[in-house]
């Protein structure tokens, strides 16, 4: 028995000849929207995290009268990062939500400039030095 085998390994995982539907789910708009929802969500999530270590971080080196102690900003400026965590995030300023999408919907990924092949240059008779 084949391991690398689709069929053998569909069938263990009890989705026989009648489950299309899980081997190709990137033709489904529904999972692809729901897929793109849940990774810009992540992406978001993975920012605000960042942003709240960053932000304990120059907390606890701030000196003693800092505004950066004061207990009072902190659901302020805690409420702050959530909501640019959120902006950057729908931005997909990191790219962890097109990396996510990648891995979900490899035959639908978009070509960003980043992945998209590298134009040719134009050859001319003369190279100048």
């Amino acid at each position: 028995m084949n391991p690398l085998d689709l069929n053998t390994t569909l069938k263990r995982a009890g989705m026989g000849p009648g489950h299309e539907a899980a081997v190709a789910p990137a033709a489904d708009p529904v999972f692809v929207a729901k897929a793109t929802k849940a990774a810009i969500e992540f992406e978001s999530f993975f920012i605000g995290n960042m942003l709240q270590q960053m932000r304990s971080g120059t907390r606890a080196m701030a000196d003693d009268d800092s505004v950066f102690k004061d207990p009072v900003n902190h659901d302020m400026q805690d409420m702050a990062d959530n909501m640019m965590a959120g902006q950057m995030a729908h931005q997909r300023a990191f790219g962890v939500a097109d990396a996510i999408l990648r891995q979900l919907l490899p035959a639908a990924a978009p070509q960003t400039p980043a992945t998209a092949p590298l134009p040719t240059p134009l050859q001319t008779s003369r190279q100048k030095i």
